[in-house]
């Protein structure tokens, strides 16, 4: 891939989220800053002490027929032994020290611009989450309301004090239904 050619929206399209956190597939990496990833990962593990579990880990075999599955340029990592590792923010900074080229600093620098517009965005995104939270918890209630008057309309549980229609008092009907009327519109409003 050609430095130049390298956008943060094309960065961004190679940051994942497992585990809840943020991160990159070491071939991405690998392939950013112009080494094999075979290379980059022997490089980790000559300055394993840089990389703790919340800089960089090994995805599970679940997590890697995922990422096969939801992206077809990792179709070879179907067939691999190995699963990939990936690298959070800070393992991404990290590997910047123990790589030690100009273009290993250059791309590290895009990647963590990349990584902060990310999480500006999903900061923006988690108050809209919020409120739909909100909004849902408001529909469950409101349709438990309902669903508890279609059951006492349905066990016929509520009888009607009278009916509506007096042995030919239409008057006092329509008298009766006024006020239903009236009483219903002041509820509503």
């Amino acid at each position: 891939m050609n430095n130049k050619t390298i956008s943060t929206e094309n960065i961004k399209n190679m940051i994942f989220t497992y585990r809840g956190l943020q991160v990159m597939i070491d071939k991405d990496l690998a392939e950013l800053y112009n080494v094999k990833t075979k290379v980059l990962n022997q490089t980790v593990k000559r300055n394993i002490e840089r990389f703790p579990n919340d800089f960089r880990f090994q995805l599970l075999d679940s997590e890697k027929k995922e990422l096969v599955t939801n992206c077809d340029r990792f179709t070879k990592l179907k067939h691999s032994s190995v699963n990939p590792y990936v690298f959070t923010e800070q393992g991404v900074a990290m590997l910047s020290a123990i790589l030690r080229s100009e273009i290993a600093v250059k791309i590290s620098i895009q990647i963590i611009k990349a990584f902060v517009e990310m999480k500006k965005i999903i900061s923006a995104n988690a108050i809209l989450l919020q409120r739909i939270e909100k909004i849902e918890i408001k529909q469950f209630l409101t349709d438990e309301k309902i669903n508890k008057i279609f059951n006492v309309i349905q066990n016929n549980e509520l009888k009607p004090k009278q009916g509506i229609f007096f042995d030919g008092q239409i008057f006092d009907a329509y008298k009766f239904i006024t006020k239903l009327i009236k009483e219903a519109k002041h509820l509503l409003f």
